[in-house]
């Protein structure tokens, strides 16, 4: 039975800081729905969990999930999976994980037919919200641009719901560089703005919705900034009929992107 004080858990400890999840290349994933998606993409890829902690009681619950899998399983004290845990209740099933990233280059040399890139995108309960909703709607990469919150914090992955391991993740790209190598390679970029020029009905009977897209959304107090917005193919508003003066990112996020899925489809 592993303490806080156990060599394992003392490194796995290191993995809620982001310095100590880029230097060991890995992440912590919480509870049932994270550690059951993160051991599906075990059974296809041999490196993605590197090991699993449970406590006697998570163990005893989740004794299907744990037998099924050969990714080590480590028992641990109540205590220790506390200390692992960004959580007012831990739920003491934890794995860990190796990073997901992927480099930027990708989406020029096969580009994904829906993307999503985040500039300056603060909180990280909207960008495991974004992270969901881009998997629901088909986009197969999330591009965390440089300043924004890292994918592998503890809330943003919880937020995730598991959706963090079903698309490509790339983290800290250069966007204002990388904008024009993907319109290059035959992409649309659309920046969501609210005062843009085209609103989103518009956007989608003009087909630009229609062709492989990336979605630009920016920070949620500043919203993007005008000079990347300047390099989009067209900046996107929502038309609202209400009196509300905006719409939460993630919000503004999950319209865009049902909005493309379905002139995708």
């Amino acid at each position: 039975m592993l303490t806080e004080r156990s060599a394992r858990v003392a490194a796995a400890r290191k993995l809620t800081r982001r310095s100590g999840r880029d230097d060991a290349g890995a992440f912590l994933a919480e509870g049932r729905q994270a550690v059951s998606e993160a051991l599906a993409e075990a059974e296809t890829d041999p490196g993605a969990v590197l090991e699993v902690f449970a406590t006697e009681a998570a163990a005893t619950t989740h004794r299907e999930l744990l037998a099924a899998t050969r990714v080590p399983v480590h028992l641990l004290t109540d205590r220790a999976a506390a200390s692992l845990s960004e959580t007012v209740t831990p739920q003491g099933l934890v794995a860990v994980c190796a990073l997901r990233d992927v480099a930027p280059d990708t989406l020029v040399s096969d580009p994904p037919r829906l993307a999503v890139a985040l500039a300056e995108l603060a909180d990280p309960g909207n960008a495991g919200t974004v992270l969901r909703t881009a998997d629901a709607c088909g986009a197969s990469t999330v591009v965390f641009g440089a300043g924004s919150t890292d994918p592998y914090n503890g809330k943003v992955v919880r937020s995730s719901a598991g959706s963090l391991f079903h698309v490509d993740v790339v983290r800290s790209a250069p966007l204002a560089e990388l904008v024009p190598r993907v319109q290059a390679a035959g992409t649309t970029v659309l920046a969501a703005d609210g005062g843009g020029e085209v609103a989103l009905d518009e956007a989608a009977d003009e087909g630009l919705l229609a062709a492989p897209v990336l979605w630009l959304f920016g920070n949620e107090a500043r919203g993007l900034d005008p000079a990347l917005g300047a390099l989009a193919d067209a900046r996107v508003r929502i038309p609202m009929r209400g009196r509300a003066e905006s719409l939460n990112l993630s919000v503004a996020a999950s319209i865009c992107l049902y909005a493309t899925q379905l002139a995708q489809r």
